[in-house]
Formats: C-alpha cells, structure tokens, sequence
C-alpha cells in the first residue's frame, strides 16, 4: 500500500521540477528569520511562493517571506527557501519537512539551514553567528515517526554525526579567512510560540543547549534520514529570557548580522 505521505513528497518533487525544467538542484538552502540577503545575488531560474508547492502552506510569521527560489547561488545549482513553516503555526511535521524531501528526490545532497536563535550560553551576544554542532529535539514530535518512507531512507537513521564533520570543517575555515568570530553549541528546539521563561533557561543549560530556537531539528532529520549532508548556522539575535525582547528585536538583530552570516553562507556554497 502506498503511503499518502511519500505520495506528497513525490507530487511536491515533480511542482519543484516543473518550475524549471531541467534544472537539477545540488543545494537546498533554509532561510530563517530576517535572513533572506543570502541570496540577493542568486542567478534565478525560477521564483514561486510557498503556496504553489502542493501540501504545503503560505507562512504566517513575520520576517519569512514564504517564497522558493531556483537558480545559481554562489556557482552552485540551489533552491532557496525564504522562510520556513513552524510546528506552532500548527501545521504537521510531515508538512514541515516536505520541502526537503522533494529537494532529495530531486537531488540535492547538501542541506544548509539558517536561524534565529536565543543565545543560553554566557558570552553569546545578539549579532553573533553559530554554527550549530549538534541539536537537542525538544519539540515533541519526530518526522520520521510513523511507518518509515523507505524510498527515502531506513528504518532507523544514525543522528550521532546530524551535522557534517566535512562541513563543519568548511564552515571553521572560511570563517577564519574573513575573520568572524564564529560560534559553535548546541541548538536546542523548542516549539513555542511563547519565548522561554528563567527557569526553561536555567533547565536548557544543564541539558547542555547553547542557543535556543523553534525550528531546523525536523529539517536536518529529514535531511539526514535522506541521505543528505548537513550544516547549520544560527543567529544569535537575543539573549533567551530576556525581558526586553520581542519578535521585533530578533528581526532586528537577524538584520544586523545578517550580511556576515550571509558572506559565511555563500563561501562555504561556493566550496562545496
């Protein structure tokens, strides 16, 4: 019997294939909140809002556009996504993670994601970028959960190197050349909307998160589960418990430091 879920996948790979057709994607790239001067200088191919890809649905959270780019992004064949769905927008994880597994059928290998995130670690300050050397799912819900999609991978997928060793080592070493201070922690995600209390703070550090956020951990297992590489950079654009923050200080932040995250992102792009 078919599973309606990988009958999605397969619908949304073949919506992606048509809206540039022979364009054979090696990248897909998520772009989190604020952070779509990545690809200010993408080559497009073609440009759809979330809304055209079948089973999925427009976002509703400042700061994510909600838009698919197709083109050449640093000399490699990408998709971009503008914007991500989240879990507390209520929609499903399958519906979350769907973008990524048409982006596997379609062939992309290489799976880069970006965020906004709450700085738990001392020393971390807003404008700050991390790369992201491991997670904590703290959301409640697995997208590999239910019967395995085996046209996309086994059964039981290994997670204890969810990020690439080879890309972590990219990412270090362009980040020396143009002299970032980058980051490294653990991204902790959480389901929100509601931004975490004193004591979430306190409790995320002895589970030994770094960064705080609601999103990524479902994209990178499914990546992961389909046989991609993986690599992630957060934003920090606050300090997690922070009374005086809101939604409109991280996209303010995010548009602060976005343009070094974005310089990261395409040279590690242009090495691949």
């Amino acid at each position: 019997m078919t599973d309606v879920r990988m009958t999605a996948v397969r619908e949304a790979a073949e919506a992606m294939r048509s809206w540039a057709p022979g364009f054979a994607p090696e990248t897909l790239v998520v772009l989190g909140s604020g952070l779509g001067s990545v690809v200010e200088r993408m080559r497009l191919s073609a440009e759809k809002p979330f809304a055209a890809l079948p089973g999925f649905a427009p976002p509703a959270v400042a700061g994510h556009e909600g838009r698919f780019l197709l083109g050449e992004l640093a000399g490699r064949r990408a998709i971009a996504m503008m914007g991500r769905l989240h879990l507390y927008e209520g929609h499903p994880v399958e519906q979350i993670v769907l973008p990524v597994r048409a982006a596997a059928l379609l062939g992309c290998r290489v799976l880069l994601a970006t965020n906004a995130a709450g700085g738990i670690r001392d020393g971390l300050r807003p404008g700050q970028p991390m790369l992201v050397t491991d997670h904590l799912n703290l959301l409640g819900v697995n997208p590999l959960s239910g019967p395995n999609l085996d046209d996309l991978g086994v059964r039981f997928p290994v997670m204890a190197e969810a990020y690439s060793r080879r890309l972590l080592d990219l990412a270090r070493e362009v980040a020396a050349e143009q002299g970032v201070e980058l980051e490294e922690g653990v991204y902790a995600a959480v389901a929100g909307p509601s931004y975490e209390t004193p004591a979430e703070v306190r409790a995320l550090r002895l589970l030994g998160a770094d960064a705080v956020g609601m999103s990524t951990v479902p994209e990178v297992i499914a990546a992961r589960h389909a046989g991609m590489e993986v690599a992630a950079l957060s934003l920090v654009t606050n300090v997690a418990a922070d009374v005086a923050h809101g939604h409109e200080e991280v996209l303010a932040a995010a548009g602060t430091g976005a343009p070094v995250l974005a310089a990261l992102l395409t040279a590690i792009i242009e090495r691949l």
